[in-house]
C-alpha cells in the first residue's frame, strides 16, 4: 500500500523525511519500516560525498582542480591528439570533461577499478566535446577523478574514505561497496543512513569540511557557460537545473541537492537556511518521487524553518 501525501505526492516504499533548521531543531517523519538509522543504497546521492572527499584532498595538497588525469595516472590511455586530453579535475567533478560513454564494467563487482576506468577513458577518445563546453551527467567522470586521487595519495579509495571518516567523524557505518568494495562506483555506490547524511549536510553547511576556496568552487554554478547535453532533471522534470562540483543547483531556487535514482533526496536550502533529506529506496528511475515528497510539504517546512520559536 502506498503512502499518499499532500499535493499528489506518494511513495510505494517506506521512507523517512527529516529536516533541520539553523537552531538545530529537527523534524522527522517516517512511513513504514523506515527511520533515521535504516540503511539505504545511495545511488547518486554519493556524488556530493565523493566531491567533498576529493575537494578535501585538494585542500590537503594532494590534488588541484587544474590537475589533468595524466599528471597522476601512469599509462593514461589518452594522448595529446584527443579533444578531451586537457580535461581537469574541475571538469570531472562538474561533469564537463567531454566524456559521455560508460561501460558495463562500472557496474560489475568483479571488474578492476583502474582497468575499468582506463577502458572508459579509451572508449571516449573519439569525443568531439572540448572539456568545459558541455555538461553530461554520467558516472565516468568521478571514476577518473577517483583514480587520480588514488595515485595522488598512494591509497585505495577505501583507505581514502576511511581517512575521511577518521578525520571528520562522519558516515561511521557507511560504505562505498557497490557494485563491490574493490570496484566502488563513486558516483552512485554507497550505503548510508539518513542520520549520517544529515550529519554530513550539517558539517557542510557549517563550513567545517572544506576551505573557503573549495567551498566556493563546490557551490559555484560550473555550467553557466556550458551546453547541457544530458540532464535527468531536464528529461524527467522539464526543469533547467545547473551543476556545481558534485551537486545540483535547482531551477529558480536557492537550494543545492544530490538526488539519487531510487528516490533519496538530500538538499540544502541556502537562502531559507535549512537542510534535510528524503531517504527511500524505490525502483531505479523513481527519483522524482523523493523530490515530490519534499515539495508536497515544502511550504510548511519553510514556514517552520523561519519561525522564531
Amino acid at each position: 500500500m502506498a503512502a499518499t501525501l499532500s499535493g499528489g505526492a506518494s511513495s510505494e516504499v517506506p521512507f523517512t523525511y527529516s529536516i533541520e533548521r539553523s537552531d538545530g531543531r529537527k523534524f522527522t517523519y517516517s512511513y513504514g519500516a523506515s527511520n533515521l538509522t535504516t540503511t539505504y543504497e545511495s545511488a547518486s546521492t554519493s556524488k556530493l560525498v565523493t566531491s567533498v572527499i576529493l575537494l578535501r584532498l585538494v585542500d590537503q595538497g594532494f590534488l588541484a582542480l587544474t590537475d589533468k588525469p595524466q599528471k597522476h595516472i601512469p599509462l593514461w590511455p589518452l594522448d595529446s591528439g584527443d579533444v578531451i586530453y586537457n580535461m581537469t579535475l574541475a571538469h570531472l567533478l562538474s561533469f564537463r570533461s567531454g566524456m559521455t560513454d560508460e561501460l558495463l564494467c562500472l557496474h560489475s563487482a568483479g571488474a578492476n577499478f583502474e582497468t575499468c576506468t582506463k577502458n572508459m577513458a579509451s572508449s571516449n577518445s573519439g569525443s568531439t566535446y572540448t572539456p568545459g563546453s558541455v555538461f553530461y551527467y554520467s558516472g565516468v567522470h568521478m571514476q577518473v577523478a577517483g583514480l587520480m586521487a588514488q595515485y595522488a595519495t598512494g591509497s585505495s579509495w577505501q583507505d581514502i574514505f576511511a581517512q575521511f571518516k577518521n578525520d571528520t567523524g562522519l558516515f561511521s557505518s557507511a560504505a562505498y561497496d557497490l557494485p563491490s568494495s574493490t570496484n566502488p562506483r563513486l558516483a552512485g555506490g554507497m550505503h548510508w543512513q539518513a542520520s549520517e547524511y544529515l550529519d554530513f549536510l550539517r558539517a557542510l553547511k557549517n563550513g567545517t569540511l572544506l576551505s573557503p576556496s573549495s567551498m566556493s568552487e563546490l557551490l559555484k554554478d560550473q555550467t553557466a557557460a556550458s551546453q547541457i547535453i544530458y540532464s535527468p532533471p531536464k528529461q524527467d522534470l522539464n526543469e533547467d537545473w545547473h551543476y556545481g562540483l558534485g551537486l545540483w543547483h535547482e531551477y529558480q531556487s536557492s537550494r543545492v541537492s544530490s538526488p539519487g535514482a531510487y528516490g533519496a533526496y538530500p538538499f540544502w536550502d541556502r537562502s531559507k537556511n535549512y537542510f534535510g533529506i528524503v531517504a527511500r529506496q524505490g525502483a531505479v528511475g523513481t527519483y522524482p518521487k523523493g523530490i515530490q515528497i519534499e515539495r508536497s510539504v515544502r511550504a510548511k517546512a519553510e514556514a517552520w524553518a523561519a519561525c522564531p520559536f
